[in-house]
C-alpha cells in the first residue's frame, strides 16, 4: 500500500528543494543570521506578486493625468481628484500608491507633489505613450497561458499590423501611429547607440526600418558630414517629413521608400543602421534582411544593430521579462541575445562582429558587424 504520509505538507518528499521545505521559512525567520535575508527575500517575493497592480496604478496616474497636474507645485486631493472626475476618497487610494511606487510624495493636509521619479518619468521620451499604449499588452497578459500556447490572434498583433510590413494590408494611420511611438520613444535608444559606436568616420549612412526618421535626426545632430538616407515603407513618409522637418533636418535626409521583404536596398551607404527592427520580426526574414544589408555594404562597411536583446545565459530581469512577452504577444518576432544575432550576422556573411557593452541593457544593446574586404 501507498504510505500517503510521506507526502504530507509536514514531510516533504527528498527531492523538495531545501528552501521549499515546511518549516524552514519559520525557521530561518526567526533566526538572527537569516532573518534579515528572508525578510528581504520576502519582500522582493510580494513585489513580484502584486507586479500588475503597480503597473496598473501607473496607468492610472498617467491617463489621468496626474503627474502633469503636479508639475507646477503640490495640489490638494480634492481639488485632483475634481479635475480628474474621481471621488475624493478613492483618488487619495490613488495618490498614496503613488507615493508609495516613488512617483509621487506626501505633503501636509492632503497635498501631494511631483516626485523625482516622477518628474523623470516625465522627461523620458515616449514613455508615457507607450504606458498608454499597453492597453493592448495587459488585454493578452490577462491570460498568459493562452498566450503561450497560441499568440495568434493576440491584442498586441492587432495594435500592431504594421510590422507585418508586405503581407499587411495598407494602412497609413496605423503606420502613422507605430511610427509616432518609435520616434517617441527612439530618442534614448539613439543616443546610447551614438554613444556606443561612433560614426564620425562614416560618409553615406543608411536607416532602414527608421519609421519617423528620429535616429537619423539623431545622426544629424551629432554629425555633419556624412550622407543620410532613410529605407522605410512608403506609408511611413509623411511621419518622416514632418517629424525631419521639426527637427530641421530634412534638407540632409533623403528618403528611400520601400521594402525591405520585396524591393532591392540601395548600395551607396558605407554605414547601414537597424534601429529595433529585427526584434519585430522571425529569424528567416531576420536572416533574409542581413543578407541583402551584407551584399548592399561596400568591403569595409558596418552594420550597426542596436535593440533591447536576451540576456541568453545570464537572463535579464527586462529584456527576459517585459520585452520577451512583449514580442511574443506582437506575434512576429522575438527577443534575441547578442549570441543568436551573431550566429545570424556571420550566416549572413558578417565575419567581424564585436559587442560593446551597454549603459542601460532596458533601453537598448549593440553590435557592430563589419563587411570582410
Amino acid at each position: 500500500m501507498t504510505d500517503l504520509s510521506a507526502h504530507s505538507p509536514d514531510r516533504p518528499g527528498p527531492g523538495l528543494p531545501f528552501l521549499a521545505r515546511p518549516g524552514v521559512q519559520r525557521w530561518a525567520a526567526r533566526f538572527p543570521l537569516t532573518r534579515p535575508f528572508v525578510r528581504r527575500e520576502g519582500a522582493e517575493i510580494f513585489d513580484l506578486v502584486q507586479g500588475f497592480v503597480a503597473s496598473q496604478t501607473l496607468a492610472a496616474l498617467v491617463e489621468l493625468n496626474i503627474l502633469e497636474e503636479l508639475v507646477d507645485g503640490p495640489a490638494h486631493v480634492n481639488d485632483l481628484g475634481l479635475r480628474a472626475g474621481v471621488p475624493a476618497d478613492r483618488m487619495q487610494v490613488l495618490l498614496q500608491a503613488g507615493a508609495a511606487l516613488g512617483v509621487l510624495r506626501r505633503r501636509r493636509k492632503g497635498r501631494f507633489a511631483l516626485s523625482s521619479r516622477g518628474a523623470a518619468l516625465l522627461g523620458v521620451p515616449g514613455l508615457k505613450l507607450m504606458i498608454l499604449h499597453h492597453r493592448a499588452f495587459w488585454d493578452d497578459l490577462r491570460d498568459p497561458v493562452a498566450l503561450l500556447r497560441d499568440p495568434s490572434g493576440s491584442a498586441l498583433s492587432q495594435f500592431w499590423p504594421y510590422v507585418m510590413g508586405a503581407t499587411a494590408k495598407d494602412d497609413a494611420d496605423t503606420a502613422a501611429r507605430y511610427s509616432t511611438l518609435m520616434a517617441e520613444s527612439q530618442e534614448l535608444v539613439a543616443q546610447d547607440t551614438l554613444d556606443l559606436v561612433p560614426l564620425n568616420d562614416a560618409e553615406h549612412i543608411m536607416d532602414i526600418g527608421g519609421g519617423s526618421g528620429a535616429f537619423l535626426a539623431a545622426v544629424a545632430g551629432r554629425y555633419a558630414a556624412p550622407h543620410l538616407t532613410l529605407f522605410d515603407l512608403p506609408d511611413t513618409a509623411p511621419s518622416a517629413q514632418g517629424y525631419l522637418t521639426q527637427a530641421g533636418v530634412l534638407d540632409r535626409v533623403a528618403l528611400s521608400p520601400g521594402s525591405f521583404r520585396s524591393d532591392p536596398l540601395p548600395t551607396s551607404a558605407d554605414v547601414i543602421t537597424l534601429i529595433r527592427v529585427c526584434y519585430d520580426h522571425e529569424d528567416n526574414t531576420v536572416l533574409a534582411l542581413l543578407r541583402a544589408i551584407h551584399a548592399a555594404l561596400p568591403a569595409g562597411g558596418r552594420l550597426i544593430l542596436s535593440e533591447p536583446m536576451s540576456g541568453g545565459a545570464r537572463p535579464d530581469p527586462i529584456t527576459d521579462v517585459y520585452f520577451a512577452l512583449y514580442t511574443m504577444a506582437m506575434g512576429t518576432g522575438r527577443t534575441r541575445s547578442a549570441k543568436e544575432l551573431t550566429t545570424l550576422l556571420r550566416q549572413a556573411g558578417f565575419a567581424k562582429v564585436s559587442a560593446p557593452r551597454s549603459r542601460r541593457s532596458y533601453v537598448t544593446s549593440v553590435l557592430q558587424a563589419v563587411k570582410a574586404g
